[in-house]
């Protein structure tokens, strides 16, 4: 009982030993650490010792120093170019040519921020610095146009693409043609390398990051290919379209072949060949849908032309049945059926049927003439605007039924009323066909939405009831309000055009009422001058026209007696000028003498008949 206080009195006594020792130790360790930092800490105004800047050593200098000594050598540098190389290629640029600019006291000043501190802490970080080292890239700024137009020159000089493996025909006999692996620049890469090379104080030798541009397709890869395009062309495709059948040989089914390349292993019927072989069967074998129609008796009778479908190449699923043909081994199985798919009309019998276009609405008749090149343009616009089927509630817009009229749609020359004078212009005769349009739709009783009377009058015209176009301000519009489809025809004659709209008819009663043609104003008169006539003298060249206005009143009656429209149609016409030559050639001098006076007297001579007023063909 007596030994263990003994015990631990001893163990107590140990452990304050320990403790004491061990705060000693301590107390040591970091008195050493103190007087160390204190010898490394050196002073706060210079950098420390083994500090780079862009590889140049500045340890020990003070912050001007180093910034003034990095800006002097960058300064003698700026015109030394430094040389990048890629393989046998070299390229030597220089910091100025690539705008480039290094920020070097940003850089100093960094620097001076890794080695401050206080006392110790200061020694510590320098010695860190002083063992380890510290080189620092200093910021740096780069005209970014300049960088990439050397990257591009690099480029275009560095980089050889990747080849793919392929396989192409040496007659009918497939052969692989093997890959190749390729080098690109690695431009961003190169960018940093580039920038960071000549921002340096060093002018040594720089090699270009390069990457390896591996294909994805190899030659063995195209063994099962080249297999496949033996077999296809080993031996005839028999083709069967409907009751034709023939056979495709060899060297026509290869170019039909898209063979493997450009990284795709498998074997096709495409490309250029195969469009223009299918293309040239399209042709033969396309038969385009027909729609429904009516066709008018000479009693007026309207009947229903049923309408026919079409047929039209299938040429994917053809193109599939020929592969899949020519990829078989046995030469009687070789055969290939090419399909068509049916097309039907966009207007069927049944559709045709259900408008219930039975009988004539009202139809109109004009006459025509003059020159070649009009005739033909009256001809073609009333081919345009002919079978158009107008929907219960529609406008039919003669603009839109015709388009613009150009030369390339056939239109010639002729003469056309522009600016309220007769000249000769594109499409001269088209007016003929928009009045009697609007004669039509007059006398049917059906709204006149837009409608533009012509600047001149036209005596061969309805007084009162002309219609002028001009594509695409000037329209002629109608709606269609009778509740049923209308069908507007046309008939071309060699001097008459006549207009027809025909549906279900609605036996309306249209009433005219037309004033009388208005003079409104004086003949207008319009000189020319003319160097072949003495000054006083003048010759009528044609009789104009005064200006008139008129108008037409419309109303229309239903079945039943009741007004469903009253409508006046004013229209007013520019006058036509006369047309005066006038003298401007100078009367000839007479000679006088002292002793007599000789007066001359100039007399204007006019034609003994009137002249004859200037007959033109109207538009």
């Amino acid at each position: 009982m007596l030994v263990r206080p003994r015990r631990r009195r001893r163990t107590r006594a140990q452990r304050r030993v320990l403790w004491q020792r061990t705060i000693a130790l301590a107390a040591l360790v970091g008195l050493a650490a103190l007087v160390l930092g204190l010898a490394f800490a050196g002073s706060p105004s210079r950098l420390a010792d083994g500090v780079r800047i862009a590889g140049i050593d500045v340890g020990g200098k003070t912050t001007r120093q180093a910034q003034r000594d990095l800006e002097t050598r960058a300064d003698a540098l700026a015109a030394v170019p430094v040389s990048f190389r890629v393989g046998s290629h070299v390229w030597r640029l220089e910091p100025r040519r690539l705008g480039v600019r290094v920020e070097w006291d940003a850089a100093v000043d960094a620097v001076r921020r890794q080695g401050e501190g206080f006392g110790p802490l200061r020694g510590f970080r320098r010695l860190d610095m002083r063992f380890f080292g510290a080189d620092v890239a200093p910021p740096t700024q780069v005209y970014d146009a300049a960088l990439r137009y050397w990257l591009d020159r690099i480029e275009r000089t560095v980089d050889s693409p990747h080849r793919e493996a392929s396989i192409a025909l040496h007659g009918l006999t497939p052969q692989i043609v093997p890959s190749r692996s390729g080098h690109m620049l690695d431009r961003q890469a190169a960018a940093a390398t580039i920038v960071r090379a000549l921002a340096s104080l060093r002018r040594e030798p720089v090699g270009l990051p390069v990457r390896t541009d591996p294909p994805k397709v190899n030659a063995g890869d195209l063994k099962v290919a080249a297999a496949e395009v033996r077999t296809a062309l080993s031996a005839p495709v028999h083709l069967t379209l409907g009751g034709t059948r023939w056979n495709l040989r060899p060297a026509r089914l290869a170019r039909l072949l898209d063979l493997p390349a450009n990284g795709r292993r498998d074997l096709r019927i495409e490309g250029d060949g195969a469009s223009d072989w299918f293309t040239a069967l399209s042709r033969r074998v396309d038969k385009p849908a027909v729609d429904a129609d009516w066709a008018i008796s000479s009693s007026g009778t309207v009947l229903v032309i049923p309408d026919r479908p079409g047929y039209l190449l299938d040429v994917p699923n053809s193109a599939s049945t020929v592969l899949r043909a020519a990829l078989v081994t046995d030469p009687g199985l070789r055969a290939a059926k090419l399909t068509v798919e049916r097309v039907d009309a966009d207007r069927s019998t049944a559709e045709a049927r259900a408008m219930e276009i039975s009988g004539l609405v009202a139809s109109y008749e004009t006459f025509y003439g003059g020159e070649a090149n009009r005739i033909h343009n009256v001809q073609l616009v009333s081919h345009l605007v002919d079978d158009q089927v107008i929907a219960p509630g529609a406008v039919f817009s003669f603009n839109q039924a015709t388009g613009e009229r150009t030369a390339a749609k056939g239109f010639k020359e002729a003469p056309v009323i522009i600016n309220g004078e007769l000249k000769t212009g594109l499409g001269g005769g088209v007016c003929q066909v928009s009045t009697t349009v609007f004669n039509a739709a007059y006398e049917a009783g059906l709204p006149i939405l837009a409608r533009t009377n012509h600047a001149l009058y036209i005596s061969h015209y309805p007084q009162g009831r002309d219609a002028t176009v001009n594509y695409p301000d000037v329209d002629l519009k109608f709606v269609n309000d009778t509740g049923h489809w209308l069908l507007l025809r046309t008939w071309v004659g060699s001097s008459s055009l006549t207009v027809a709209l025909y549906g279900t008819p609605a036996h309306r009663r249209v009433v005219s009422e037309t004033r009388p043609l208005v003079v409104a104003g004086r003949i207008p008169t319009k000189k020319v001058r003319d160097p072949t006539l003495l000054v006083g003298q003048k010759v009528v060249d044609s009789t104009g026209e005064p200006p008139r206005t008129t108008s037409v009143r419309r109303i229309v009656y239903d079945a039943d007696g009741k007004v469903l429209h009253d409508t006046v149609f004013y229209s007013s016409y520019r006058g036509e000028p006369t047309v005066i030559r006038v003298g401007t050639k100078p009367k000839p001098q007479t000679e006088t003498t002292t002793t007599t006076t000789s007066t001359t007297t100039t007399t204007t001579t006019t034609a003994k008949k009137p002249p004859a007023r200037t007959t033109t063909t109207q538009p």
